[in-house]
């Protein structure tokens, strides 16, 4: 753990050096051809070829992308591992993703960068932590699930996996008109999705954040209904942190633990989202409904 820690930060240092005696460039492109050869190609005209440590690399690599920016730099941590760094090249050679701005949200199992695609849509990007212990607890949410049968838990397999789940997740509630981020493409452990913010990379504040009304209280329960209806799926991890306030209401987000309204488990963590959500609009201030009541309302209300 401790070797590849070291190699995260020798891989840093070297895109961020990279990137400051080349800034009129704005990113690099590598080929799955070049993949092989071991050489990059940018999409200004100049060709740059540069040697990096082989014990680390095996071959030669030549930055991927490269920002306009100095402080564009900080999103090079711990995340960017080897195979997080070939993932995010192959969505720049797609044309996914033109360049990364900044990071503006962590988690205990991931982090989310700002980035920017090739039309200048800002969209915000996902990344797994391989190495993340958390996933030893998240166990209950994939029992039954046959895209977890075979896969050894805690291995790389396993986080992209859960970036899969998390994004199917999303496009069911997308599709069933949930107030989530609309997802755009997941691969391996770097899921893409809609950045929910304003064009500066600013994220709208969650609940805990920000002031809160009846109003706010009744557009939860709402869309957790609409949830459970529509889309099938109880969101199982559900507080003021995972729920965004926009400019055009509420959004739920952060998807990788929702279950099946069928998973043995589906009730007690629908009865545990409400609890949350009582909790916090009480502590606010706001009067709530009794949680027996709302989920009894989930369950059998048609919409």
């Amino acid at each position: 753990m401790e070797g590849s820690g070291k190699r995260d930060d020798i891989a840093a240092n070297q895109m961020h050096n990279q990137g400051l005696n080349n800034k009129k460039f704005p990113f690099y492109v590598l080929s799955e051809e070049s993949w092989q050869e071991g050489v990059a190609h940018e999409e200004a005209p100049q060709k740059i070829v540069k040697e990096t440590n082989r014990k680390i690399y095996r071959h030669e690599r030549q930055n991927r992308f490269l920002l306009k920016k100095s402080e564009d730099y900080d999103v090079f941590d711990d995340v960017f591992d080897t195979p997080t760094i070939m993932v995010i090249n192959s969505m720049i050679n797609d044309g996914l993703i033109q360049s990364f701005k900044s990071h503006f949200a962590s988690g205990k199992e991931s982090k989310i960068y700002f980035a920017i695609r090739n039309d200048g849509t800002p969209v915000a990007v996902k990344i797994y932590l391989t190495v993340s212990a958390e996933f030893r607890k998240r166990l209950r949410y994939i029992a039954g699930d046959p895209a977890f049968n075979s896969i050894k838990k805690g291995s790389r397999s396993m986080m992209a996996a859960w970036a899969k789940k998390e994004f199917r997740n999303l496009r069911a509630a997308y599709q069933n008109k949930v107030r989530v981020p609309a997802p755009i493409d997941v691969r391996k452990n770097v899921l893409v999705m809609e950045f929910i913010g304003d064009k500066e990379g600013n994220a709208y504040p969650t609940l805990v954040n920000s002031d809160v009304s009846a109003e706010d209280y009744k557009q939860i329960i709402d869309q957790v209904t609409r949830l459970y209806q529509r889309a099938e799926l109880v969101h199982a991890d559900l507080s003021e942190y995972n729920i965004m306030k926009s400019d055009d209401g509420i959004m739920l987000f952060d998807f990788g633990s929702a279950v099946n309204i069928n998973h043995p488990n589906a009730k007690q963590f629908l009865l545990r989202d409400i609890l949350n959500i009582n909790r916090f609009f009480e502590k606010r201030g706001v009067t709530v409904l009794d949680a027996g009541l709302i989920i009894d309302k989930i369950r059998s209300e048609k919409i």
